[in-house]
């Protein structure tokens, strides 16, 4: 197996020093909604944990919530609301819908405001060692003190400054200097710190909460490929010189952007489809073929187009899955070459879209050796291990339709008339039924009938 790290820029076969493997995922600041674009890179990592558990791995798998920021105690002022209160609104709301998604939970989700003590101790052993400074209330890291810093993002520290709009500052040492601490502003929750009362920066949050439930040097770590920089050079430059050890994480994942439009999808801008509204038009396996349908590296625009032809992909693969009738007596399906391919797609980086390629062409040879009367067990046992290793459930759509016994009978009653060679009015039935938006499909081993999908 490998896998394109960040840090080094190439593909690494991906052998862990951890067992279980140490995965470590930035989640959401939960000011608004979360939207799809948070919701495709939680199916990536989802995935990510989902192979690896496959291949026989233990996970332990941690993703913070950012609850205490600018972005946090702006909106909360906006709606007059606690920061506390609408922190726990859209973090309930969020794991509900990863739960819609099938998005298998984290084991650990710490929040900013829960690690105070961790962060001031962190914050507390780079001020003693010289990598950090106190200024007026603020405490401040020392980019020049790290002679790595920007080996995560290939950047030399002065081409950064070149080409960066740096806020000016005259607390700060030098212009590149992040903040670890911030001091207490009016109306601003606060903590008591050695350096005055005050709030955490951001990057300093993840690297505490790293450190106290994974250790010093973590298999993976995972965002969007819009953290690369600055929030995890910081996190890698504060992280190592706090402990001394390299490297801070072995394999750096990032996965590519969804857009809408002509831009990244993003809450402060406004041009998002949130993930409720998503979840309301379609079905959670079609959404994810969506997402999967692209290399995770790769971007992605979203259209509801694009889902709704994931949703025929996705009824396709459920088709296969049918258990009408008894499997055929002829030569069984042999599903070990389709098995092979998608492993080895998988194994590639998680190519995705060749794996997903391999269950479609695993799904069409189950319907076609079903209608040649042959067994299919194995070959729909192996169509839904894999499926489920994409994290696809392959259920039925609930369409709460009251009618099912009458199309039954309607089924029967076509089967009646074909057996009396009464071929016009039998057809006349489907015809019928598929004005109504029900498309039956005949096979060796009967009639299934199923809403069409528009």
């Amino acid at each position: 197996m490998k896998l394109f790290n960040t840090l080094s820029g190439t593909l690494e076969p991906f052998s862990p020093d951890h067992d279980p493997v140490t995965m470590y995922v930035c989640g959401i600041t939960p000011y608004a909604a979360s939207h799809v674009g948070h919701a495709m890179s939680a199916v990536v990592f989802d995935v990510v944990r989902r192979y690896l558990e496959f291949k026989g791995y233990g996970v332990r798998h941690v993703q913070n919530f950012t609850d205490i920021d600018d972005k946090m105690i702006d909106a909360a002022a906006r709606s007059g609301v606690s920061i506390s209160d609408l922190a726990e609104s859209n973090i309930r709301a969020f794991l509900e819908e990863m739960d819609a998604l099938n998005v298998l939970r984290a084991h650990v989700y710490p929040r900013a405001t829960g690690e105070i003590p961790r962060i001031l101790e962190m914050i507390g052993g780079l001020v003693d060692d010289g990598y950090a400074y106190p200024a007026d209330g603020d405490v401040y890291f020392r980019v020049r003190k790290d002679p790595d810093y920007g080996k995560l993002s290939h950047r030399t520290l002065d081409g950064m400054r070149a080409g960066a709009r740096v806020e000016v500052n005259e607390r700060k040492e030098d212009a590149m200097d992040f903040a670890l601490w911030k001091g207490r502003k009016p109306g601003e929750p606060h903590w008591d710190s050695p350096w005055g009362s005050g709030r955490p920066g951001w990057h300093i949050e993840c690297s505490a909460m790293s450190l106290a439930y994974l250790g010093e040097t973590l298999d993976i770590h995972g965002g969007g490929q819009d953290l690369v920089f600055p929030h995890h050079e910081n996190e890698v430059a504060q992280s190592e010189s706090y402990t001394k050890k390299q490297p801070f994480a072995r394999f750096w994942l990032h996965n590519g952007l969804l857009r809408l439009g002509d831009g990244k999808m993003s809450k402060s801008v406004g041009n998002i489809v949130s993930v409720r509204e998503a979840l309301e038009r379609h079905s959670a396996d079609a959404l994810r073929l969506f997402f999967l349908s692209s290399h995770y590296r790769a971007p992605l625009s979203y259209t509801d187009d694009g889902v709704v032809a994931q949703e025929r992909g996705a009824e396709r693969l459920r088709v296969a899955l049918e258990t009408a009738g008894v499997d055929g007596d002829g030569e069984p399906l042999d599903p070990a070459p389709h098995r092979g391919r998608f492993l080895a797609a998988m194994d590639d980086d998680l190519n995705t879209p060749r794996a997903i390629a391999a269950l479609f062409d695993l799904a069409h040879d189950i319907n076609r050796c079903r209608e040649q009367g042959r067994a299919t067990s194995q070959g729909r046992e192996t169509l839904r291990e894999l499926a489920g290793v994409l994290g696809l459930t392959l259920k039925p759509p609930e369409t709460g339709f009251a009618g099912a016994p009458f199309i039954d009978l309607l089924i029967e009653t076509r089967k009646r008339l074909r057996e009396a060679k009464q071929f016009d009015l039998a057809d006349r039935i489907r015809e019928e039924l598929a004005d109504l938006g029900i498309v039956l499909e005949d096979s060796a081993g009967g009639t299934t009938w199923k809403p069409k999908v528009s």
